[in-house]
């Protein structure tokens, strides 16, 4: 039987008429958020995630739904299993009072940055949860806690973590890392586990520059699909 198509792309925004790219004046300070993601960000998780399938040459595995993001990740409080962190970026200052995602188990990271350049993106209508701010959103990094047997303590283990092409290079990597990071160190775990595509030698670089060890001897093992449902009807 041939596989299902997987879903289309999923489908751009009506550009506002009133709305421009983002853009920061040479010499004046951009401003960053990273918040928890809630349900109404499901939009903006869901395309994230297909441009990191375009990013990473794995649109043959893009699967993912709306509903199916919506159903899955916010059963749990955050930190308890799946949890997104939300990056956002203002041309004006962002207030911890007005976060979309006010809670008591986190408290969001806001920063200012000074670039050099103006940040040129031509598809913040198609990422922005509040226009009249001028907030996009530019990235996103998505983790779960896992367990060290040898450290007899959990851990965070990241699943994605993807920064858009118009805010690379700019810190804001780091700052979603190091958010993570922070928040393992808080609750007293042991480490912060990823991986990264081994052609991807840009992000090794990053990776090891914020201190990270690559584990050359390790492999993924990976069960899906056929293979993981043939053990339904396996005699064990």
């Amino acid at each position: 039987m041939a596989a299902a198509a997987p879903p289309p792309p999923p489908t751009a925004a009506p550009e506002p008429t009133n709305m421009v790219p983002l853009k920061s004046p040479i010499g004046l300070p951009v401003f960053s958020r990273i918040r928890l993601a809630t349900p109404s960000d499901v939009p903006f998780i869901h395309k994230l995630i297909h441009q990191m399938a375009v990013f990473e040459r794995l649109t043959h595995l893009f699967a993912a739904t709306e509903s199916g993001l919506t159903s899955t990740l916010f059963n749990s409080r955050p930190f308890q299993s799946f949890t997104v962190f939300l990056l956002e970026v203002s041309r004006s200052p962002f207030t911890a009072t007005a976060s979309p995602s006010s809670s008591p188990d986190f408290t969001p990271f806001l920063k200012t940055h000074s670039l050099d350049l103006p940040i040129e993106d031509p598809e913040s209508y198609n990422f922005s949860p509040d226009m009249l701010n001028d907030v996009v959103v530019a990235g996103f990094v998505l983790f779960f806690p896992n367990y060290s047997t040898f450290l007899s303590k959990p851990g965070f283990y990241i699943e994605d973590i993807f920064v858009r092409e118009p805010y690379r290079r700019k810190g804001f990597g780091s700052m979603l890392l190091s958010a993570v990071a922070k928040q393992a160190v808080k609750m007293g775990y042991g480490r912060v586990e990823w991986v990264v595509l081994d052609w991807n030698v840009n992000a090794i670089k990053f990776y090891e520059q914020m201190g990270a060890e690559i584990l050359q001897e390790w492999r993924v093992c990976r069960l899906t699909g056929d293979a993981l449902e043939a053990f339904d009807k396996a005699n064990i």
